[in-house]
C-alpha cells in the first residue's frame, strides 16, 4: 500500500463521523456490547489502543459487529503492526511515526493515522506522501490554535487531533479547516463502561455524532 492509498483510506475513516472513540479496554467479553454501543450511535470508527493485555482480542471481537470500523491505536513496532492487521484491525492510529513503522504499515497493506506534533513531522509525512495525519497530543501542543498555525503554511496536510480533545472544544478543532474529524475517549468513559452502561454510552455517542 503507497502513503498515498494509505492516507485516502484514512480520509474515509475520518469522514465516517465528526468523532473517532479512542478506546482502552481492559475486558474483551464487553468489547463487542461496547462497539455496538457506539455504533448505534453514530460512530462508526472505532480505535482500540494496545495499552492492554486484552486489545487484541478487543479488536477481534469489534471486528464481528455489523456497521463498525475497528482500527488499532498506539501502534508503536512492526510486530504491533502485524499483530493488528491479524486480529482485524482495517486502519492504524500512532502516536508519532518512525521509517521503520511506515514501512511495516505499507508492507502490511494497512492505511495509517501517523501522528505529528510540530510542522516539522508533517513536512516529513508530507514528503512521504501522508496527506492525512494526527495532530497528537492536541491539548498539550497548544490546541486549536497550533493546529490552525501549521496548516496555515501546510493545508495540503489534514489532521484527527487526539489528547485532551473534549466534547466542550471538540468543535473548535471541527471549525478548522485541516481538521477533518478528533479522536477523543468521552465518548466511552470508564464508570459507564464498567457499569456496562451501553444506553449510557450510545447517548454520548449521538451527542458527540451531531458535531460534524
Amino acid at each position: 500500500m503507497t502513503p498515498q492509498d494509505a492516507s485516502a483510506a484514512a480520509a474515509k475513516v475520518c469522514l465516517m463521523a465528526p468523532v473517532v472513540p479512542v478506546l482502552v479496554v481492559d475486558d474483551a467479553s464487553i468489547a463487542a456490547d461496547l462497539a455496538s454501543a457506539l455504533v448505534a450511535g453514530g460512530l462508526p470508527a472505532l480505535e482500540v489502543t494496545l495499552r492492554t493485555p486484552a486489545a487484541l482480542d478487543v479488536i477481534r471481537e469489534m471486528a464481528t459487529v455489523e456497521g463498525g470500523v475497528v482500527g488499532a491505536g498506539t501502534l508503536l513496532t512492526p510486530k504491533d503492526v502485524e499483530d493488528a492487521k491479524a486480529a482485524g484491525a482495517t486502519f492504524g492510529v500512532s502516536p508519532g511515526a518512525t521509517d521503520r513503522l511506515l514501512d511495516a504499515c505499507e508492507a502490511n497493506d494497512l492505511p495509517l493515522l501517523p501522528g505529528a506534533a510540530t510542522a516539522t513531522e508533517a513536512m516529513r509525512l508530507l514528503e512521504r506522501g501522508y496527506t492525512v495525519q494526527k495532530f497528537f497530543p492536541a491539548e498539550a501542543n497548544g490546541g486549536a490554535p497550533a493546529l490552525k498555525a501549521i496548516g496555515a503554511p501546510i493545508p495540503q496536510v489534514k489532521f484527527c487531533p487526539t489528547g485532551g480533545v473534549s466534547l466542550s472544544n471538540a468543535p473548535i478543532y471541527l471549525g478548522l479547516s485541516n481538521t477533518l474529524c478528533v479522536g477523543g475517549s468521552w465518548v466511552a468513559p470508564k464508570d459507564k463502561v464498567q457499569a456496562r452502561d451501553w444506553a449510557g454510552i450510545t447517548a454520548l455517542a449521538q451527542e458527540a455524532a451531531k458535531l460534524g
